[in-house]
């Protein structure tokens, strides 16, 4: 087996009823850990066991925002109230405050950089967003591009079963190929990034 590699599994838009927990099912099948960026107005009563039981498995939980706004045309104090409140529900299930922002859309400007205190991620997507592209496709795309230290981009948004689905090719092929699946914290702290040092930039890979 080659040396070890990392990259990181994120998933944007949840919690959701189904998609999330079929997400959470496949990471155990294969023994991989991922990270969940959660929209504020997602976290709802009936599904805080959601994020708990991602959690419990040993899952990030970060912010999206509360709305899935464009941020760009928001002011300063709309933005705080964004990212305070949807913290605010994390940390109220989780304990723990998120490190990392995903904006909406990767939609972001120097206010946003200036006024969000988590390190901003992108990541690299395989447009899993889009009902056309099939599981296979998608699994291609995260395949081919993977590499060390990277953060992949995909979606367990309600009804998203093509990425549950794709999670059964990739997940396996790079394990054989010597990637572990690691939190984004995990695969920050393993090359030295931390809130205190990031750069004020959107990460896609760890050594950008």
């Amino acid at each position: 087996m080659s040396e070890k590699k990392y990259i990181a599994l994120t998933f944007d838009d949840g919690p959701s009823d189904t998609t999330s927990l079929k997400v959470l099912e496949k990471l155990k099948k294969y023994n991989a850990k991922g990270s969940f960026f959660l929209i504020g107005n997602n976290i709802t009563p009936e599904r805080e066991y959601i994020v708990r039981e991602e959690l419990a498995y040993g899952c990030d939980i970060e912010n999206h925002s509360l709305t899935h706004s464009d941020m760009r045309t928001l002011d300063k104090e709309t933005i705080e109230a964004e990212i305070a409140e949807t913290t605010r529900r994390i940390v109220a299930i989780t304990g723990r405050e998120p490190i990392f922002f995903r904006p909406p859309y990767i939609n972001y400007n120097d206010l946003m950089l200036e006024t969000i205190p988590y390190i901003f991620i992108c990541g690299f997507g395989c447009e899993d967003w889009v009902p056309e592209v099939s599981t296979e496709e998608r699994a291609k795309r995260v395949i081919d591009n993977a590499r060390d230290g990277e953060v992949v981009l995909l979606h367990d948004s309600e009804g998203n079963d093509n990425t549950v689905d794709a999670l059964d090719i990739i997940i396996p092929e790079l394990q054989s190929r010597g990637f572990e699946f690691v939190t984004i914290t995990e695969l920050f702290e393993r090359a030295g990034v931390t809130p205190e040092n990031a750069k004020r930039i959107v990460y896609t890979y760890t050594d950008q």
